[in-house]
């Protein structure tokens, strides 16, 4: 038996741990499993929305790697949630792991891109929110393994890297209904659109051009505002100062572009916004429609997820259910979110895409849908036909609760536009 110097058996012994080290490190970056054909990266924003023993939550993810085809997200949580249904992903869940898989429309996510699914859920106790959240087996930042979101910015602001992209067209001509660009515009912008308008010709801070500044049913203290304080592309947008109360409802309106698009009105914008969507029932965009008494269309909030409404009989799309508000949307606050829908004359159907997905909760197909459009097609709403003559950009608050959105880079078309 031969007895090595001790400084001869640690020289090899930290020559045996630096190996492994370097094994290690093809397998786990910062912990987390490097995964093949998925970015080093990623982050994710969970948006909760939740009542006594029920909850539903949105969940959008950004690829801040390659891009990927397909996609499964897992997560741990730290109370006994359970999911019991989702939207835009197959979840399953054994014990606290729960586990997403891509849908056949939203598999796959681009460079930089976000996908965005969400759940509803049940729970007792503390609702707290998961940890140690994946995408393709990397562990993404946002969610951290103590259960509270990280202050991270990357994972909410990636929406805006389309902006690189953009197409831009500038007009000469000062009638608001020409058919081309009238300012710089950021994302897609379709060569037959009725109008692409980023706000950056406005000249003063007082909406002009195809917009102008109204306050239906009475003036109070909301406001509408040109700024150059944010912006998703170019340098300017329009800022919205909503305040609650009947009365404070303001609104840049577009009386004079609607006709160019029917009988399939197209609206694509990007929107971003200070405060969590409210409980109760406000509006952020509206149209005319004479053939329902000049009532609105309303695209806004309740119950803490996107709704449409329909002022003629106060129908909501989706139905205000638990499992209804669950096949909506909850928008994150703090980051330029793109929102884009079609509204047919023609047949009364309604979709909606949010950055890029569409939305179930927010699709009418002519079918009626328990908890999604069964209310909307219920009665005279089967045949329900708009003609909209009109698009307002602004706030309408019914209750209380004040929020400051911006909106830019707004598309006008009479088919698909995209973000």
């Amino acid at each position: 038996m031969h007895l090595r110097h001790p400084a001869v058996r640690g020289v090899r012994v930290l020559a045996m741990v630096a190996a492994l080290v370097t094994a290690m490190s093809s397998l786990f970056i910062f912990g987390s499993k490097r995964a093949e054909g998925a970015g080093a990266t990623c982050a994710v924003v969970y948006q909760p929305n939740q009542w006594d023993t029920g909850f539903t939550a949105s969940v959008t993810v950004t690829n801040d790697g390659p891009a990927v085809s397909a996609w499964t997200a897992t997560w741990t949580w730290t109370g006994n949630q359970k999911v019991t249904s989702a939207w835009s992903a197959q979840v399953t869940q054994s014990g606290s792991a729960a586990r997403a898989v891509n849908m056949p429309y939203n598999g796959s996510v681009a460079a930089g891109g976000t996908v965005n699914f969400g759940f509803q859920g049940t729970y007792s106790g503390f609702n707290g929110p998961p940890v140690n959240f994946t995408f393709n087996d990397v562990l993404c930042s946002g969610l951290g393994s103590s259960g509270s979101p990280t202050s991270t910015t990357s994972s909410t602001s990636s929406s805006s890297s389309s902006s690189s992209s953009s197409s831009s067209s500038s007009s000469s001509s000062s009638s608001p209904s020409s058919s081309s660009s009238s300012s710089q515009q950021g994302g897609s912008c379709p060569s037959g659109a009725v109008f692409c308008d980023g706000f950056e010709n406005q000249s003063s801070t007082t909406p002009s051009g195809r917009w102008s500044l109204v306050h239906p049913d009475c003036s109070g203290t909301g406001t509408a505002a040109i700024t150059t304080a944010q912006e998703h592309a170019g340098a300017k947008s329009l800022e919205i100062d909503g305040r609650g109360t009947y009365c404070n409802h303001v609104f840049a309106s577009d009386t004079t572009d609607m006709a160019a698009a029917a009988p399939t009105w197209y609206v694509r914008f990007w929107m971003k916004h200070t405060a969590p969507l409210p409980i109760n029932h406000t509006t952020f965009l509206a149209m005319k429609d004479p053939a329902h008494n000049n009532t609105d269309l309303r695209l806004g909030a309740q119950n803490g997820a996107l709704v449409w409404n329909r002022q003629s009989d106060d129908a909501t799309l989706p139905d205000q259910s638990p499992a209804g508000v669950a096949q909506s949307i909850t928008v994150p606050t703090g980051a330029w979110e793109c929102v884009e829908f079609s509204v047919s004359g023609a047949n009364g159907q309604i979709h909606t895409w949010y950055n890029g997905t569409q939305v179930p909760g927010l699709t009418e197909d002519g079918v009626p849908t328990s908890d999604i459009d069964d209310q909307w097609l219920g009665g005279s709403g089967s045949s329900w036909r708009p003609q909209l003559t009109d698009l307002k950009l602004g706030w309408e608050n019914y209750s209380n609760g004040d929020d400051t959105l911006w909106f830019d880079d707004v598309v006008l078309s009479s088919s698909r536009i995209g973000c």
